[in-house]
Parts: C-alpha cells; sequence; structure tokens
C-alpha cells in the first residue's frame, strides 16, 4: 500500500498494519476498523484520501473488488480472520450483515426484488439454479415457493438435471441463477442454454461484470460482506424470503395452497407438538 511522501505518521502507520491484512479494510466499518488498528476514525478517513478516493466506502469498495477478484478468496480470508483473533468477530459479523441487508432493500433493491416476483408470477414454469455453497439457498427458495406455487419447478437432485430441465425452456418460462465468486461452471452453463432457449433469465451475482450478468432480464446483486471465510450468503437468503414473499402478496391463490400444504404435512405426521 503506497501512500503520498507527505503522508502523516499515523496515516503511513495505519497503512503499514493494513498491507498484511486488506481483508479488515474490506469487511469493517470506519469505527469498527479504527477499533481494530488502534488507529482513530480521522485516520481512517484521512488513508482513504491520501489513497486518492472521495472517503472510506469508496476505497473500501475498490478493495472489495480487488479481493474478490484474486483466485484464491477463501483461503485468504480465512488466514485475515485466523491472525485477527476471535476479540470482536462476532460484532463485525453482525455489523456486516445488518449492512448487507439495508443495501439488499434500498430503493433499487425493492425495485428488482418486485420485478423479479412479478416475472415468476407470469412464468409457465420457473426454475432456480444453484450449486456448491448457492445450492442451498435455491433449494430454500424452491421449497418456501413450491408450497404457494405450483410453476415452479422440482430441485435438482441428479447429475444432469440441471441441464436436461433448462434445455426444455421457452420464452414463456423464467431461470433464477445464482452464483458468486468463484462462478459456478454449471450454473453459468445453464443460464447461457437458457437464454439460448429463449428464457427470461433473472442472475443473482456479484456485479454487472458476472458471467451470468450479461443479458439477464433482472440483476440483483446483493452484498455479502464480513469477516467468515467465505463470503456471507445472508442476504442470498433474505433475498429469496423477499422474492416469495412478495409473490404471495400478489396471489389470491397462494394462501389456500399454503394451507393446503400446512394441512398434509400436519395430517402426515410430519410434525409433533
Amino acid at each position: 500500500m503506497q501512500l503520498a511522501a507527505n503522508a502523516s505518521p499515523r496515516v503511513s502507520s495505519l497503512a503499514q498494519w493494513l498491507a498484511g491484512r486488506p481483508e479488515e479494510l474490506a469487511f469493517n466499518s470506519v469505527r469498527s476498523l479504527a477499533q481494530q488498528s488502534g488507529a482513530n476514525a480521522n485516520t481512517v478517513v484521512r488513508l482513504s484520501r491520501t489513497l486518492g478516493f472521495a472517503g472510506y466506502e469508496e476505497c473500501r469498495r475498490a478493495v472489495q473488488d480487488a479481493l474478490r477478484n484474486t483466485s484464491e478468496v477463501y483461503g485468504q480470508r480465512a488466514k485475515a480472520l485466523s491472525q485477527g483473533g476471535c476479540d470482536g468477530v462476532l460484532t463485525r459479523i453482525h455489523e456486516a450483515g445488518r449492512q448487507n441487508l439495508d443495501a439488499l432493500f434500498s430503493a433499487n433493491g425493492q425495485a428488482a426484488i418486485n420485478r423479479a416476483a412479478e416475472l415468476m408470477l407470469g412464468a409457465r414454469h420457473v426454475h432456480v439454479i444453484g450449486v456448491r455453497s448457492c445450492f442451498a439457498v435455491a433449494d430454500y427458495m424452491l421449497y418456501t415457493a413450491r408450497m404457494a406455487f405450483d410453476n415452479f419447478g422440482e430441485r435438482a437432485g441428479a447429475p444432469g438435471d440441471i441441464r436436461d430441465r433448462i434445455g426444455a425452456t421457452t420464452p414463456e418460462d423464467v431461470v433464477m441463477s445464482i452464483t458468486f465468486p468463484h462462478y459456478s461452471v454449471e450454473t453459468i452453463a445453464a443460464h447461457e442454454l437458457a437464454q439460448r432457449r429463449g428464457a427470461r433469465t433473472i442472475a443473482v451475482t456479484d456485479g454487472p461484470a458476472s458471467p451470468i450478468a450479461l443479458g439477464a432480464e433482472v440483476l440483483i446483486c446483493p452484498q455479502m460482506q464480513g469477516p467468515q471465510h467465505l463470503p456471507s450468503l445472508l442476504t442470498a437468503f433474505a433475498l429469496t424470503e423477499a422474492i416469495v414473499t412478495a409473490m404471495v402478496a400478489r396471489s389470491d391463490s397462494a394462501p389456500d395452497r399454503i394451507m393446503s400444504f400446512e394441512k398434509r404435512l400436519l395430517e402426515s405426521g410430519a410434525y409433533r407438538a
């Protein structure tokens, strides 16, 4: 981290501290970074401006982008977490999660959520694609959506399921693809196949440079910041809940379908009091 020759000793000291742990700058607010480094908040802001940024948030986003584009993100994050120790880590997770959720439910975020909900409500079939860590997100969305709507496809389980199902899509269908760095080749292939088939696509990913962003009718980029060794999926799960909730709120038939689903589970003995 190179600084101008006239940087103050405090700014230079903070830069030296951050040189071996850039993740701390990426995943902390001004206040929490100051606490972690032993600097004060003014020094943190001055460092950002000395590096040529308008403010701390611009500087932090640049570092986040740089880390996102490295080839060994998980290992670097785990190393930073291990070296930083456990003091304050839960507070940092809480703070980052709150900021991520605030960004998701911004005016632009809510507009994208509502657009995705409208597309899915009007679709002949809806397919949600996610593998590895994103499989859990896709699986959760399908589980909650299928109890309310009959146009959602089944969860992929066997090898080849994804390609077989997406290969049968039409322009009346919607495909939501979920992937973040490191991008999954299976999800990219499914997204591209859906577009070749003429299906309408929703991309849930990290930004416009993602390989699934191009051509997507709706692009949603939940923030994933936090000190965890894997980027946080908190907002990805919150996004799926928000979309399905927005769909239910627009549907006259969804409440009855949900009640029937719940009744079947109760009658089958799936639950215990």
